[in-house]
């Protein structure tokens, strides 16, 4: 499961400064090595965060000891790992698998678990803002927000929409400018380290559904070109030729007769005019990617509704709702299970 998490400093405060937006990543990676996710996409502004987030299943079987321990050395000090370790020797020499069955799920609940990843990234985060500008009382606004993702254009869209905050913000005009993003980090970082943790996000949340794992070796080539494309508009000059009515893309006619190269050819400049209207969307503030509960295909949407049919009222028949207002170019493309008509701006 991929998530787009949202969540903002009380009273909108313009609070973060360089050094705690360093540490807030920090942070963020510490939890990601600890649990098990995967941080796809991110962006840290002043006043307000945003994670792309994959959740993946426990692994069939649970961890192993080493697994766990090295897990644990991502927020643990020696000690605590060390005593960990020590007792998880004994209960296995004395043959108490359930006991040490039951160490592990004292530490493992913490793992491949959204609520859980975010309750103590907040948290620590929250203790070491607090101590570092002496201060008290919640950092947070309220619970962070979430919107289900499906992989694939969704997936993709949802990392660009996070990478351009700093360009909807006016603060520079390439996001690659920006080092508190996922972008700025794979484009500015070394080929170790984080950098390459960016790079290996970014590759998984743009090529997920075509069966790639997160690995930055994949980022070189059409990977990056693509997603900067979809972060610059390049390449819309070429595209006039595409007819528009009423502000809206339609598919031209193909004339009867017409070769495979040229029906092609057409097809793949629609698509490319397309993924241009929703590259300029991205640089519009598009609240179904914070409020609008599951974002995706039209069949996706409608699939989690039949999963959560309880949670919706009795006259409602299917999920998926059209996208309105600053969303509208992706009408069609993607869905939300939330009708966001009022107030979208």
């Amino acid at each position: 499961m991929i998530y787009h998490c949202v969540t903002r400093v009380v009273d909108r405060r313009f609070a973060f400064e360089q050094a705690d937006k360093e540490k807030f990543r920090t942070f963020v990676r510490m939890q990601e090595n600890f649990t098990g996710c995967r941080v796809l996409a991110y962006c840290l502004m002043s006043n307000h965060v945003h994670l792309l987030l994959e959740v993946p299943p426990m692994a069939e079987g649970g961890l192993s000891d080493d697994e766990l321990l090295r897990r644990m050395k991502a927020v643990h000090n020696e000690v605590a790992v060390a005593e960990v370790a020590k007792r998880l020797v004994e209960l296995r020499k004395s043959g108490r698998d359930v006991a040490a069955r039951e160490l592990h799920e004292s530490v493992t609940y913490r793992m491949h678990d959204l609520g859980e990843f975010m309750k103590a990234l907040l948290q620590r985060f929250s203790r070491w803002f607090n101590t570092n500008h002496q201060r008290t009382g919640t950092l947070w606004e309220s619970r962070f927000k979430s919107v289900l993702v499906e992989d694939g254009i969704a997936a993709q869209t949802m990392a660009a929409y996070i990478d351009l905050n700093p360009v909807r913000a006016g603060m520079v005009e390439d996001p690659a400018d920006y080092r508190w993003s996922s972008y700025g980090e794979a484009m500015g970082g070394g080929p170790k380290g984080n950098g390459k943790k960016a790079r290996a996000g970014l590759v998984r949340a743009i090529m997920a559904h075509k069966g790639y794992e997160a690995d930055a070796r994949h980022w070189p080539g059409d990977v990056s070109k693509g997603y900067r494309m979809i972060l610059l508009e390049e390449g819309e000059e070429k595209l006039k030729e595409v007819v528009h009515k009423g502000g809206k893309l339609e598919m031209k006619v193909v004339r009867k007769g017409m070769k495979k190269a040229a029906v092609d050819a057409e097809m793949d400049c629609l698509q490319r005019n397309r993924d241009v209207a929703i590259s300029k969307m991205l640089r519009c503030r598009v609240r179904y990617f914070t409020d609008g509960a599951v974002i995706g295909s039209r069949g996706f949407v409608d699939d989690v509704f039949r999963l959560c049919r309880d949670r919706f009222g009795g006259k409602r028949k299917d999920g998926a709702r059209k996208l309105w207002g600053s969303g509208a170019a992706a009408a069609g493309t993607l869905w939300s299970v939330r009708d966001l008509k009022k107030g979208i701006g």
